[in-house]
């Protein structure tokens, strides 16, 4: 077995950003993976999406239509069962999404492959090897599957960026027998209640960590954040101490978010919370710590007192 196949998501006629991220995944582990990066794509309409999957580096985009116009877990199953079948790839990717899991697990039991879920790391060493939260997000596991010849991995979305780029990787529609598999019918969708606001669609991020010291100072950067036109987020302790609610935090165990620009104020860096917010396109960090591990991934740093830095910003601004 050799190569990558990834399997895009479509929901309500879209293309769903996971799919283009996991291209951005299969690329990093591509050449030492060795073999063809193909993409699949499943669905009552999966021509239509086949377009848009032929990114740079993509060897080949693969079809499968499905007799239901929407998602249903064991038509999904069987036809990846298919498809691994037939492709025979080393490693296979799919967002770690509602969809997903519930039938990524079954196809990996049923055929024995290696499998991990809610992955926010791939590196290729003999093999591919994971990584994901472990302990309430506490630790870091590193997961290897030896003796496995092809392996399914879930990836969390928003890890990896939107894969750029037009490529011109040919078509193939796959006939897959997907008579009898529906077992449930699709009655409506039904959106999840949001929080307060939706972290993970803003643009400017201005988020504080445990250096803001006490939660009476909480609405003076809730005020700076109005000034600034950003979206205010927190790091894990604000919301473990009640501060702030959940919807608000970044993070491993919080929301993945890549806004265009994200300024840390008063956040050290664990490494659960640099999972949510490293792909941002430009990270601004203010931190009394030269050694905090959040100047490891930001683009421009300060070694300042988030207090002296606040007033000066509330200055500027008026």
């Amino acid at each position: 077995m050799s190569g990558i196949l990834v399997l895009a998501e479509t929901r309500r006629g879209e293309l769903r950003d996971v799919s283009l991220e996991l291209v951005s995944a299969a690329r990093e582990v591509k050449e030492s993976a060795g073999g063809r990066l193909t993409v699949a794509v499943i669905g009552a309409d999966a021509e239509v999406f086949a377009g848009d999957l032929a990114a740079e580096d993509v060897d080949e985009v693969l079809t499968v239509s499905a007799p239901t116009e929407q998602f249903e877990a064991h038509v999904w199953q069987r036809a990846l069962g298919a498809l691994i079948e037939s492709e025979q790839p080393a490693l296979v990717l799919l967002g770690h999404t509602i969809d997903s899991i519930g039938f990524a697990p079954a196809v990996a039991a049923r055929a024995g492959l290696g499998f991990g879920t809610d992955v926010t790391a791939i590196s290729w060493a003999d093999g591919p090897r994971a990584r994901r939260g472990a302990y309430g997000d506490k630790l870091v596991a590193e997961l290897e599957f030896p003796g496995k010849e092809c392996t399914l991995l879930t990836v969390r979305p928003g890890i990896f960026p939107v894969a750029a780029g037009s490529g011109s990787a040919p078509r193939r529609p796959m006939l897959v027998d997907l008579d009898g598999a529906a077992r449930t019918e699709h009655v409506e969708y039904l959106d999840v209640a949001a929080g307060d606001v939706d972290i993970t669609k803003a643009e400017f991020l201005l988020s504080i960590g445990r250096g803001v010291e006490d939660k009476d100072n909480i609405p003076r950067f809730e005020e700076l954040a109005e000034k600034f036109g950003a979206t205010l987020s927190v790091s894990r302790p604000l919301v473990d101490a009640g501060w702030m609610p959940s919807a608000r935090q970044v993070g491993q165990s919080g929301k993945t978010v890549k806004p265009r620009v994200y300024l840390a104020l008063g956040i050290s860096g664990a490494v659960q919370h640099l999972a949510g917010m490293r792909t941002a396109d430009t990270i601004i960090a203010v931190n009394t710590d030269p050694e905090a591990p959040i100047f490891g991934v930001a683009h421009y740093g300060a070694v300042a007192d988030l207090f002296e830095v606040a007033d000066e910003l509330e200055q500027a601004l008026g």
